[in-house]
């Protein structure tokens, strides 16, 4: 049997709103290497993002090498394949891979053309052993594609997933030629999947944009298993079992505070493949008041923070991150301070306060304005936008500021 952990996303050296996730990465890297032994993996695949910029800091890529050494040390024989992501820079990730490629670790940052123009497919097999030594399957590392590396001819489908497809289907013939002894054949990937489920504020459009989503069949069919990466919500690839987004190990925004982030265990033994979702614990808890994409008024969100169960003891590493969504009747220039002086003392670190309004919501672009344009002055494009947002008149003390910054813009001409 071969048992493989599939993980994606980490994006180390990543920021939410302006705090570092240092901490919560080096948590999850301790307790992965904890579960990759105690749970005896033969494999490890980091689908695509390891970095969350394309050129990280160094203590970000302090993490990942250390880890790399810590679960090589521990684990002489786990085989671990990384792929660039979209986030990445493939150039950054490759250079250092004959020195890792020494240490067991393998690193496909993006495609290679030898001399005479063809993709160097040897650097994406990887060979995956058993405890034994014995290579029980072949791994196909495609790392994220980007437009370059693509030549679909367009002429019946999309151009992009034409590529696409080409390229996977040339992957798998050159690991069909290795797979002479009935050993099984796993793939990776960094994209966009139909009808995946994305986390809105966390992900970024790839291969132009999520509507060039791509259909399982561009993987050949004797596959045992796709490891995914981009998408940070854990999921199936439609009703595929076998081809699966792993998610990302930390939420990486709001919008996944109530989620609950993991790695998936792959189990191939003969013709059988496996799947276990293992939940990640979340060193940093993550609350929005209230809960999901409501927002209430000032006074409850503070009435809801105040009756909140902290625990006042943490280290300041590991108090919970706060966003707050407050629905507003009018503009309050003090709004922050008011919140500051409610959480003033309370164990936690306010990230994002949210706000909405009552008015209509729409833009100007979808009212119906009867005035031609050149025929508006600044105060009435001022005052539409007021009462489309607020659903009532700008009170006058506002105008009056409004008319002082025209007079001293127009005063500078």
């Amino acid at each position: 049997m071969l048992r493989l952990f599939h993980t994606a996303d980490w994006h180390l050296g990543h920021h939410l709103h302006g705090v570092s996730r240092h901490f919560e990465h080096r948590q999850f890297l301790a307790w992965l290497l904890q579960t990759l032994q105690d749970r005896q993996a033969d494999a490890l695949i980091v689908a695509g993002d390891i970095f969350d910029t394309a050129n990280p800091p160094a203590a970000a890529q302090a993490q990942l090498y250390e880890f790399l050494v810590k679960a090589r040390t521990q684990q002489p024989q786990l085989d671990i394949v990384l792929i660039g992501g979209n986030h990445d820079s493939a150039s950054r990730l490759d250079a250092p891979s004959p020195i890792l490629k020494a240490l067991g670790v393998h690193v496909v940052g993006g495609l290679v053309r030898k001399q005479d123009g063809k993709i160097d497919w040897d650097r994406l097999i990887v060979p995956l052993t058993d405890a034994q030594g014995v290579t029980r399957a072949w791994c196909g590392a495609m790392p994220f594609l980007r437009n370059a590396d693509l030549s679909g001819n367009g002429e019946t489908e999309d151009p992009l997933i034409a590529g696409v497809k080409e390229l996977y289907g040339q992957l798998f013939e050159a690991l069909q030629k290795k797979a002479g002894n009935g050993e099984r054949l796993i793939l990776t990937g960094h994209c966009y999947m139909v009808n995946g489920s994305v986390s809105e504020l966390s992900e970024r459009k790839i291969l132009g944009g999520n509507q060039h989503a791509l259909p399982v069949d561009i993987f050949p069919g004797d596959i045992a298993y796709v490891a995914l990466g981009h998408l940070h919500l854990a999921q199936k690839a439609g009703p595929h079992e076998h081809i699966r987004y792993s998610g990302s190990p930390i939420p990486l925004s709001f919008d996944e505070a109530g989620y609950r982030h993991q790695v998936v265990q792959v189990d191939v033994e003969d013709g059988r493949v496996e799947t276990t979702t293992v939940q990640i614990p979340r060193s940093v808890e993550m609350i929005r008041i209230p809960d999901g994409k409501d927002f209430a008024a000032l006074s409850g969100v503070i009435a809801q923070l105040k009756s909140l169960d902290l625990d006042p003891n943490l280290p300041i590493e590991q108090t919970p991150f706060v966003e707050l969504r407050i629905l507003l009747d009018k503009p309050e220039p003090g709004l922050r301070q008011q919140i500051e002086e409610a959480i003033a003392g309370l164990p936690l670190r306010l990230l994002k306060i949210s706000t909405a309004c009552r008015g209509s919501q729409q833009s100007l672009a979808d009212v119906n304005i009867e005035q031609r344009l050149e025929e508006l002055q600044p105060l009435d494009v001022f005052q539409r936008c007021y009462q489309n947002r607020y659903d009532q008149d700008a009170p006058e003390a506002l105008t009056a500021l409004f008319n002082e910054l025209i007079e001293s813009v127009q005063g500078g001409d």
